[in-house]
């Protein structure tokens, strides 16, 4: 399946149905009087959290949902039907923005999370609401009203607990693989990483969420690279993980690169908790490896974790200080097993 997480649609409610303007006539009835019904309700159109998407894809193939017009009054006092609604199915995680793609008209965090993204019209009332002691044969009847159209945006931020933040081929798909059942892209060459993703993580009887983004090169906020476009998937992450290449020969300057990004992004990304990791120490001897974490503790003014993806060093620790700094109501905690007492 294919990733999307920007579409732009277009919506319209229903119109309601028009009023009827009628007369009951019978045999030997001599004054029938009004008896025109209303018009139906125009059908709205919602959008819905639902389970099961992690994509906007559908929404490339079709743009435009158009709820149904309600149905006209009938005579003999009957109601039009009321018109279908209409429901954008949508991730969770997933911002509904308006036409200027700044004002955000909801945020859909929630399983099960309904939005009324446009409200069909009334339906117009018929003549025998007209009907009166001094006007007993009304001629007069209420459209219905327009429906509502605009245009709005849908922008997907996932939803993860933890984000991994690091330069192309820093190794976060390879930590990724490593520390869950995840399989993303692995290959030596910058940019493998095309689309982000998602990985469920455990440690110590506790499981959390974390999103792989494609990497950030200097001047990613100006559109360099694949840009900057994918930061906003890890808004919603309580700490991130940055990840350094132990093998760079400018591995401080990596860093400031993707501080100066998270920056320049603006937001609270730059603020969120942060962990920074020494990867791929496998390849460093003793030496290299104390060189190259006194040198990233400097330029980061914290403490450095030594880990490494494909030997798997270090990875039990880097998770317990992820796991340190989400929330226990973001865990999914495992059911502790109770030991079995012996019976005769």
């Amino acid at each position: 399946m294919k990733f999307l997480d920007l579409a732009k649609v277009y919506i319209r409610s229903g119109a309601g149905g028009n009023g009827c303007i009628s007369f009951r006539r019978e045999k030997y009835i001599e004054y029938g009087g009004p008896d025109g019904g209303d018009g139906g309700k125009g059908g709205s159109v919602w959008a819905e959290a639902v389970d099961g998407l992690n994509t906007l894809i559908d929404f490339r193939y079709q743009q435009h949902f158009f709820a149904k017009n309600g149905q006209s009054g009938m005579g003999r006092q009957r109601t039009g039907k009321d018109g279908d609604d209409i429901i954008l199915r949508v991730p969770v995680g997933t911002e509904i923005l308006d036409e200027d793609e700044e004002t955000v008209l909801a945020d859909m965090t929630e399983l099960g999370q309904r939005v009324l993204l446009a409200k069909g019209g009334n339906g117009g009332f018929g003549n025998l609401h007209f009907k009166t002691s001094v006007n007993q044969a009304p001629r007069r009847a209420n459209p219905g009203q327009d429906g509502v159209d605009r245009t709005i945006w849908l922008r997907l931020k996932l939803i993860a607990d933890a984000g991994l933040l690091g330069l192309p081929n820093a190794g976060k798909s390879t930590f990724l693989s490593a520390t869950s059942n995840a399989r993303p892209k692995i290959a030596d060459y910058p940019f493998t990483t095309l689309h982000p993703n998602l990985g469920v993580v455990g440690v110590d009887n506790a499981e959390f969420v974390v999103a792989d983004i494609p990497g950030l090169i200097e001047g990613a906020h100006e559109g360099r690279g694949i840009g900057d476009r994918f930061l906003g998937h890890v808004e919603r992450c309580a700490v991130l993980l940055h990840l350094v290449d132990g093998t760079s020969d400018t591995l401080v300057e990596d860093y400031h690169t993707i501080i100066g990004e998270l920056e320049a992004y603006g937001g609270e990304l730059a603020d969120k908790p942060r962990i920074t990791a020494l990867n791929k120490v496998d390849a460093l001897d003793d030496e290299e490896r104390a060189e190259a974490k006194a040198a990233l503790e400097e330029a980061v003014g914290g403490p450095v974790f030594l880990m490494s993806g494909v030997s798997r060093e270090g990875l039990t620790e880097v998770l317990r200080a992820l796991r340190s700094q989400i929330d226990e109501d973001r865990l999914r905690l495992k059911p502790q097993e109770e030991e079995e007492t012996w019976r005769p």
